[in-house]
């Protein structure tokens, strides 16, 4: 983890980077084009998109317009819940494909354990893999009973869980388990969506290191081994967010922050969603 291109090998081989941009809420059009450019620029190879936040085709058209090789990059998409089911994940991908302008996706996720649905979502997702489409799948939202489901029949194991995870939400059991199964944790939301940004335990961190809160939380996930995809649409702060190289946590530093769990999610509960 010496820089922004850092990799994680995930169980399948695939490197994916430890950092990247997330564009949840960022508006189609020159809103996403120029967050995904000033990443790009500023040594982002990670984009994280999905159908449903209907930025596809703006993330595809920075990506062409940055300069930087497609190979260079790390694209993921995922398939929305209303779209799930064998069939109708094979067409989702091919529009979310075709949006994109791309050929390949490199990570395409389950986005909710839709129940009932997640597993038929699944095979769609071996199949694309199997046909070269993508090259790794994996989930988002799946907490350890969901995986458990899945793996029961799974033919390709998912190398991804993305979730809600941040100090507030640190989800150890969650983390432990996918780590026996060699699933590789990846954090949403990993700034709590802002509402750590004045604590004091984290400002005290921070003063001490000369970074900002927000760039302590980012150095403890890499340091914690969750991979990451804060969201901005500010040059500066893609910049800033990305600059947390160049110091590490101490062993009671991480201490102090992993206590302030309080199991508190800010997203929606994986076991009882209605979208």
């Amino acid at each position: 983890m010496q820089n922004l291109q850092s990799t994680v090998q995930l169980s399948n081989g695939v490197q994916m980077p430890w950092f990247g941009l997330g564009v949840y809420k960022v508006e189609n059009g020159d809103e996403v084009v120029s967050s995904v450019k000033w990443a790009i620029e500023a040594g982002y190879r990670s984009i994280d998109t999905a159908a449903l936040y209907q930025n596809e085709d703006g993330v595809g058209q920075a990506i062409r317009e940055s300069g930087v090789p497609r190979e260079e990059l790390f694209v993921t998409t995922k398939v929305w819940n209303s779209d799930q089911g064998y069939e109708s994940t094979l067409q989702a991908f091919e529009q979310s494909l075709t949006k994109l302008g791309l050929e390949y996706v490199d990570l395409y996720l389950v986005h909710w354990p839709v129940k009932g649905k997640y597993k038929d979502t699944w095979r769609a997702l071996e199949k694309l893999h199997e046909d070269g489409k993508v090259r790794a799948i994996g989930v988002s939202n799946f907490q350890i009973h969901h995986l458990e489901d899945l793996l029961a029949d799974a033919k390709v194991r998912p190398v991804v869980n993305q979730v809600e995870l941040h100090p507030l939400l640190s989800q150890v059991e969650l983390r432990n388990y996918c780590k026996e199964q060699g699933v590789q944790i990846e954090a949403w939301a990993p700034l709590a969506q802002g509402r750590l940004l004045d604590n004091e335990v984290l400002q005290s961190i921070g003063e001490k290191y000369g970074k900002s809160i927000a760039q302590v939380l980012l150095r403890w996930d890499l340091q914690s081994g969750i991979v990451t995809i804060p969201k901005s649409i500010k040059q500066e702060r893609i910049v800033q967010n990305a600059d947390i190289f160049d110091f590490e946590l101490s062993a009671e530093d991480m201490k102090q922050i992993d206590d302030l769990n309080q199991n508190q999610r800010f997203g929606a509960d994986p076991d009882n969603f209605d979208f």
